[in-house]
């Protein structure tokens, strides 16, 4: 009986699909490391290719510089980690920290670089066979990227041993990203994950041939498509995610004291600003529901919508941060507010550097940017003000939020969000993703910590067993 059921956990295992092992034994990990840092880290590096899914401010960037000179030991051959732009810059100052020497490359490998970081812009001016290891700093960044860049950055990595992808944005739900990390570490890709895992609820592919599992097609684009998970395929679903990911919001998620690791306070105020115009051929405010709508709506009460940024800005002398999405806000916003530099897409990327570290340094008062050129990233935990003008993307709000309300930030943070009646539902669709993704994060959190049976703060340990279901 006992061979029976020892047989039949074979089986079972044999069936699972997780991602193996490529990594090897920490070379060198230092002192000055949190303990829950510790784990990760020497986890990263015995899993060779990983993902560590990690908040704002609990160190993903020593994590992977630590990892990164780990590997450098470890194959004799450079690490590129490539980042966000302006961000090279702060890793540079981290590696002085935590006795890491990193060199900031634009155009390509030097003789005798180790750590190199770039920005991701800048990939081409690399060569995949140079590099024993890279690691991509923000990785959900990838999926704002266009789709040539896109599979140009999959194709570096894939042709390298050791891989590491660091994000704090990897939304539970958005099993796109998770596919596309996933194929990008060279486990199994997306389309493979939704036939194994998922059901199309919305015809996003059909039966196809003979009727068998390995006949259907795709009808229309799965990346648009409505999924739901297979029977019993959700716990398989985490449990596969755990073989290759660690995701946390603070370390007790993994078993470890949160001491050092509490959010100040976050304070969100709405404002609503009266158009001075009324929609064309309206006697009254109606909510814009169509994109072209919402679209007319923004351009209509731009200049009413920045007049009360800047109003909110230029009522205090602390650093400030006026998020926008239009290039007329932009404009606008830099000429109201007091002292503020405006870092706009058509700029070169020196400039944005230079921008970017002069606010974060104090040399400059008030910025004014995009969350697409500047929300990715960026430590300004100096500020503790920022308006903001919502739309649909929470990632884009979460970042740009983030940039300022992370660990390590010691004053409450306020987060002015100026809107118009017309965009009652813009904001609305905000909030009700914002809740969403603070749901779904939570229940991934509970799914992981089942699946590596964390009982105590102190216990950092990864059990296998058969479901108890099964």
């Amino acid at each position: 009986m006992i061979s029976d059921l020892c047989d039949y956990k074979a089986f079972l295992n044999r069936k699972t699909h997780t991602s193996l092992d490529h990594g090897f034994e920490p070379i060198w990990m230092p002192d000055s490391l949190f303990d829950f840092q510790v784990a990760l880290t020497t986890w990263a590096i015995q899993k060779g290719r990983a993902a560590i899914f990690a908040d704002c401010g609990l160190g993903k960037t020593p994590m992977q510089l630590i990892w990164a000179e780990n590997v450098l030991r470890q194959t004799n051959k450079p690490v590129l980690i490539l980042t966000p732009l302006a961000v090279a810059a702060q890793t540079v100052k981290e590696g002085e920290k935590f006795g890491v020497e990193v060199a900031h490359r634009r155009t390509g490998i030097k003789q005798g670089d180790g750590v190199i970081v770039t920005n991701y812009e800048r990939l081409h001016y690399f060569n995949s066979n140079d590099f024993g290891g890279v690691v991509c700093d923000e990785s959900s960044i990838l999926k704002n990227f266009d789709g040539q860049t896109k599979a140009d950055i999959t194709d570096f990595m894939r042709k390298i041993p050791y891989r590491l992808l660091c994000t704090a944005t990897a939304a539970p739900n958005d099993y796109i990203e998770l596919g596309t990390s996933s194929e990008a570490l060279g486990n199994i890709g997306y389309i493979d994950m939704l036939k194994t895992f998922f059901k199309s609820v919305d015809g996003s592919y059909a039966q196809g041939g003979s009727g068998g599992y390995g006949a259907r097609r795709w009808s229309k684009d799965p990346f648009h498509g409505k999924f739901r998970f297979r029977g019993h395929s959700e716990r398989h679903f985490w449990r596969w995610v755990c073989s290759w990911a660690r995701a946390m919001r603070k370390p007790s998620d993994l078993g470890f004291e949160d001491s050092g690791f509490s959010l100040p306070d976050l304070i969100i105020r709405e404002h609503i600003v009266q158009a001075r115009e009324k929609p064309s051929g309206m006697l009254f405010e109606i909510p814009a529901i169509s994109l072209q709508e919402q679209r007319d709506e923004l351009k209509r009460t731009a200049e009413e919508r920045c007049e009360m940024a800047a109003e909110l800005i230029n009522n205090h002398s602390d650093p400030a941060v006026a998020w926008c999405h239009l290039n007329r806000e932009s404009k606008m916003l830099k000429q109201m507010i007091d002292g503020a530099v405006e870092v706009e897409g058509s700029n070169t990327d020196e400039y944005k550097e230079d921008a970017f570290l002069d606010f974060a340094n104090g040399n400059i008062r008030a910025i004014v940017s995009k969350p697409t050129i500047a929300g990715f990233g960026l430590n300004w935990q100096h500020c503790a003000h920022m308006t903001f003008f919502p739309s649909h993307s929470y990632e884009q709000y979460y970042q740009a939020v983030r940039r300022c309300w992370r660990f390590g930030q010691k004053r409450n943070v306020t987060v002015d969000i100026i809107s118009t009646e017309g965009q009652s539902r813009i904001f609305e669709n905000l909030k009700r993703k914002s809740e969403a993704a603070e749901q779904m994060f939570a229940n991934l959190v509970l799914l992981m910590q089942d699946e590596l049976n964390i009982e105590r703060k102190d216990n950092y340990k990864k059990t296998e067993e058969v479901p108890s279901w099964l």
